[in-house]
């Protein structure tokens, strides 16, 4: 898939070792309400994914993410459509200032958001098919679409 037609981008953001997770509103209107999410969201005008995700991380937790945090990209089709999922890297002194979506962040194991029974989406699929090739292979990810 090309980087035009898509829209939305997310993003496993690990602290370290761990996960960053926002446990997203508990309102009707919206998708997934009351459960834990990714940072990430809709495409806006013409952004790559890259840059849909690199905003939607400084606006909803304060953290500006380069082309070299980036480990692994892929994309599908999601029931909300084409949705890129990037995993990310930083180191775990990372500093979070959260913004005013969801009602706040945690850092979580790999372990415990697979398991978890509340998770927007195909996150836990996305991140699991994101394990499984880390367990293939050992091979760098090409550089992301910027």
């Amino acid at each position: 898939m090309t980087t035009t037609g898509f829209d939305g981008a997310k993003v496993a953001l690990f602290i370290g070792d761990r996960l960053l997770v926002i446990r997203r509103d508990d309102r009707p209107d919206i998708a997934y309400p009351d459960h834990w999410d990714f940072p990430g969201g809709g495409r806006e005008g013409d952004e790559t994914p890259f840059q849909t995700i690199v905003r939607e991380t400084l606006e909803e937790v304060g953290l500006c993410l380069t082309p070299a945090d980036i480990r692994w990209q892929t994309c599908d089709q999601s029931d909300r459509g084409v949705v890129w999922f990037f995993v990310a890297q930083l180191p775990g002194d990372a500093r979070v200032t959260f913004g005013d979506e969801g009602q706040f962040w945690r850092l979580a194991t790999v372990t415990e958001v697979l398991h978890w029974p509340d998770v927007a989406g195909q996150l836990q699929k996305r991140l699991a098919n994101w394990l499984a090739g880390q367990a293939a292979c050992d091979v760098p990810p090409a550089a992301p679409p910027v």
